[in-house]
């Protein structure tokens, strides 16, 4: 069994010895460098003890507007809320169809079905793993209220082909931009090209507080009035309910750590495009670009990678000898959504979404934050090489 777990087209080799230990995420590293930032920010939460919305709030909903360049910018309890209450506020509900990907996390279908709404997946482009136009346009019908496009780890979807399908149907465009706070397309942040933006501050994020938290971004008045009183309980003004809403409110010490982490968001996430770019001269220093698909950053993108994940063969193979290396790796993802159990009742079937499928076969993650070392991208790149030629580079 573990020759066969071992083999790769260069054939059998010899157990690789673990040459590195390091964690997918650090996020102990980036504690360290703002570690007083963060204390005196919780401090002065505490002292103030004012812990839902409020100040605080409202001054990260200000400072993401101007890093965003959103006329409005709504907090919310998590990125998945955020899809929810976008949808709520655009009065999706019973019988409405909502278009979106297979390949992303459970929370963007979940957030349709809650409202009683029913998902309508079509198939991504094997280069960008977002959805393309041409995909949705086919998938549009009478019943067509929304389309959710999700820029997946961290690449913001072809807006404009997506905008285009939109307004020739009538359709809302949500973006799932959980992934991708700070990416741009042909000059435009991510959360500002349709409807709304839906963004998530869940730790693992590249702008992550200390537990979940979500924005809302968009450029209509009445959805940002609709979106206050929907995260509420619907109550625009305390007590006085005018539509059926939910509790979803900011906590004001989540406001305060990413207030305090939002200026350092630039400098972290030129470093995560440095590190992508080594990923990128290394793959080609070790002759391994026939091996594997790299990450695309298209024409008028800014890419912001909260994930670097490639593409390759015998991809369970290749983690289970990168983890006996020390090389740690995730799965984003392993299963799409259309194949889910609690998607059965849609009816779709394995095979009707190749490309989606493929993917989630295929792709695998690579440690990406800002603090990771030279030495540390190198070991990842000669292990992923020492698999796929068979020669072991310790020493080079």
């Amino acid at each position: 069994m573990d020759t066969e777990v071992l083999a790769s087209p260069a054939g059998p080799r010899s157990e690789a010895a673990p040459k590195a230990s390091f964690p997918f995420l650090d996020l102990k590293a980036q504690f360290q460098t703002i570690r007083v930032e963060m204390l005196a920010a919780i401090a002065a939460v505490m002292e103030s003890q004012h812990f839902i919305l409020g100040p605080e709030v409202e001054r990260l909903e200000e400072e993401i507007k101007r890093v965003t360049g959103a006329h409005f910018a709504v907090s919310c309890a998590s990125g998945s809320d955020a899809l929810l209450l976008s949808l709520m506020a655009l009065g999706v509900g019973r019988d409405d169809e909502v278009i979106t990907t297979p390949f992303t996390f459970g929370a963007t279908a979940g957030a349709i079905s809650r409202l009683g709404a029913r998902p309508v997946f079509v198939d991504i482009d094997p280069e960008t793993f977002n959805v393309h136009g041409r995909e949705l346009a086919k998938a549009v019908t009478s019943k067509t209220k929304a389309i959710i496009p999700v820029h997946l780890f961290g690449l913001v979807a072809d807006m404009k082909s997506v905008m285009a399908v939109a307004d020739k149907c009538g359709a809302a465009v949500v973006e799932d931009a959980a992934q991708s706070l700070g990416a741009s397309f042909c000059g435009k942040a991510a959360g500002t090209l349709g409807t709304t933006g839906c963004f998530s501050f869940f730790p693992s994020k590249n702008l992550g507080g200390a537990g979940d938290g979500g924005l809302i971004t968009t450029n209509r008045a009445d959805l940002e009035s609709r979106l206050k009183a929907l995260r509420v309980h619907g109550a625009p003004t305390k007590y006085q309910y005018e539509m059926l809403g939910i509790n979803s409110r900011l906590d004001a010490l989540q406001a305060a750590i990413l207030r305090a982490k939002l200026p350092y968001l630039p400098a972290w996430t030129e470093a995560r495009r440095r590190n992508a770019q080594q990923y990128r001269r290394l793959f080609a220093k070790y002759d391994l670009l026939g091996h594997i698909q790299v990450p695309v950053e298209p024409d008028g993108h800014i890419h912001v990678y909260n994930q670097f994940s490639i593409r390759v063969k015998q991809r369970d193979a290749l983690r289970r000898y990168l983890h006996k290396c020390g090389i740690p790796t995730e799965i984003y993802y392993p299963y799409p959504l259309h194949l889910q159990p609690a998607y059965a009742f849609l009816g779709y079937r394995s095979g009707d979404f190749p490309r989606a499928e493929a993917a989630c076969r295929e792709v695998v993650s690579l440690p990406i934050y800002p603090e990771l070392k030279p030495d540390q991208l190198e070991a990842v790149v000669s292990a992923i090489a020492a698999f796929y030629t068979g020669f072991d580079f310790k020493g080079e």
